[in-house]
């Protein structure tokens, strides 16, 4: 699953080689394996604002998941059962993930900032049998108990977990995490499983329909591997520390960071903060010698709002990567001028994470791009018929099966599945181009092509484009309907402190677009916001504000609109 050293990311694919053992489990690979070598490794920091840091060790990860492994099968957890963890990054997430694996159970990691209605689709949609959570999260379950047939228990974190009443009341076994863990031994767990076993469900980000359920067996850490690698410049090296602002929630932080830092031995940083701060960022990537980081582009952009950070904050970064939507050449400049640093830009879905990516060390980095296949994985920009288009035609990115890191299925949605696939191309549903030299651009989901007076505009380029004016925080573009053009792009613009949001700037704006991309690419209609549509995990919901731009032009008529 290693990547072989090499002078290029060609080289090192040709001498690549899939290793993938029958019997796998992803909890004793992040957890037993290193304590038995090295019993006192450190493998989690966890971070406080207010004081020195916590470490976990190896050896305690490992016993303390097999205890709470215990605890959870006291409660009816058996074999195939679905548990959800509704978790701030921390120690107590990871035990209960890898004692989730370890007892051959299916992880459903939930985002803690998720709504209820958003908590109650992805628990009754799953067959939750068992809730991991805070204090917070029991009180938001047990409003919606009666209507989570599948759901028996709830084990809350925290002091005084066990005096909470709520759950029980509504007809759920409620339990405190420490006195579960505590009251049951930490003998290794005999349960084996297969890397084709299903070992977690992770929901899709919903930003084009209702999330489904991806399910992923034991194998998908395994091939996780040598993206990170690539990314992370052949990570493992001496001194290498990992951390990642997104929630350990998602695809992202999850499998990007957390899992395959702890199998390659890398301690990785966690921090309770839910809401992402820019100066906390580095404050967190200098105290804690951060030399490497996964940070979504939307963070990035967030990032760079923030004068002269190298002034407050002393960092030793040796990598970061990038993905989740396009990073654009704005913010990968802005890195190598700011922070000194070239960001590896890297591709994947929930469906099939990491595929593509941008190395530096190995020569493959371009503003713009995310990158060349990660070694091991068959990529390719297709038609509609799954045939391969020449370099340079735009199409659909898709990826072929078999690969270790693509899913199992969506969750008792046979028909979704099947649809994913024509033959044996996994689609991604993300429209994209790669060139004569191997490097793949995405410029936006198939849902957020806007068509223009004969044109298909992707959306990643114009809004890469319009956060390099000074005035521009954050900037998302939709197609908005027009009686004449089809549509006309419109863009919704949260402005950068200081500048004032008028229709001065607004003609500003469109000018420097204007002038920058093409005549039919620029926004003929701003809308200045306070704040864009987030997923949890960082990335634009166009959807709400394609619906928004629908509601505008079916209420008012097409007209010429404003900055035209």
């Amino acid at each position: 699953m290693f990547l072989p050293s090499g002078e290029s990311l060609e080289d090192i694919a040709a001498r690549f080689c899939w290793d993938v053992p029958e019997d796998f489990n992803i909890g004793r690979a992040v957890s037993d394996a290193w304590a038995a070598r090295e019993p006192g490794r450190i493998c989690l920091e966890h971070f406080h604002p207010d004081g020195p840091p916590d470490r976990l060790s190896y050896e305690a990860l490992a016993r303390r998941s097999n205890a709470f492994a215990r605890g959870l099968q006291s409660l009816g957890v058996e074999r195939g059962d679905r548990v959800a963890l509704m978790l701030p990054q921390g120690f107590e997430t990871v035990i209960a993930h890898v004692a989730i694996y370890k007892l051959g159970a299916i992880a459903v990691p939930l985002a803690l900032l998720f709504g209820v209605e958003a908590v109650e689709h992805r628990l009754r949609a799953a067959g939750v049998k068992l809730l991991v959570t805070t204090a917070g999260g029991h009180e938001k379950v047990a409003g919606i108990a009666e209507r989570l047939p599948a759901l028996e228990a709830v084990v809350v974190t925290g002091e005084g977990a066990a005096e909470l009443k709520g759950g029980a009341q509504a007809g759920l076994a409620t339990a405190g995490f420490t006195a579960l863990e505590t009251a049951h031994p930490d003998a290794p767990i005999e349960i084996r499983t297969g890397a084709d076993d299903p070992a977690m469900m992770i929901f899709t980000s919903g930003t084009t329909g209702p999330p489904k359920g991806a399910l992923h067996g034991h194998r998908v850490l395994i091939g996780h591997i040598p993206g990170v690698q690539t990314h992370h410049e052949f990570m493992p090296q001496p001194g290498d520390r990992l951390w990642t602002p997104a929630d350990w929630a998602w695809a992202g932080g999850l499998l990007n960071v957390l899992l395959p830092g702890l199998l390659l031995g890398v301690p990785v940083v966690s921090s309770r903060a839910q809401k992402f701060d820019p100066e906390l960022a580095y404050r967190i990537m200098a105290e804690m010698r951060v030399r490497n980081a996964f940070i979504p582009p939307t963070a990035l952009r967030i990032m760079r709002t923030v004068a002269d950070p190298l002034s407050r904050h002393r960092l030793d970064l040796r990598t970061i990567g990038s993905g989740g939507e396009a990073l654009g050449r704005e913010t990968y400049d802005w890195a190598k001028q700011v922070l000194g640093l070239t960001i590896n830009e890297f591709y994947g879905q929930t469906e099939c994470n990491l595929v593509l990516s941008s190395s530096a060390i190995l020569g493959v980095s371009r503003g713009g791009a995310i990158g060349k296949p990660v070694p091991g994985h068959t990529v390719a920009v297709i038609d509609g018929e799954g045939r391969e288009v020449a370099d340079g035609v735009s199409g659909q990115i898709a990826v072929k099966r078999p690969d270790p890191v693509m899913f199992l299925g969506y969750w008792q949605n046979e028909a979704a599945t099947a649809a994913k696939f024509i033959g044996d191309w996994m689609v991604t549903g993300d429209q994209g181009v790669r060139d004569a030299e191997g490097y793949f651009s995405f410029f936006g989901r198939d849902d957020d092509v806007i068509t223009s007076s004969g044109y298909r505009i992707g959306p990643g380029e114009i809004e890469d484009c319009l956060t390099g004016h000074p005035a521009v925080a954050l900037a998302a573009v939709v197609g908005k309907p027009d009686a004449m053009r089809t549509e006309i792009v419109k863009a919704y613009i949260v402005p950068a402190p200081g500048f004032v949001a008028d229709q001065a700037l607004a003609l500003e704006i469109r000018d420097w677009v204007k002038t920058r991309l093409s005549a039919h690419e620029y926004p003929r209609e701003i809308d200045f916001v306070d704040s864009l549509p987030l997923t949890t995990t960082g990335k634009v919901v166009r959807r709400v504000l394609r619906d928004r731009a629908i509601a505008e032009a079916a209420e008012s008529g097409v007209g010429e609109p404003s900055g035209s």
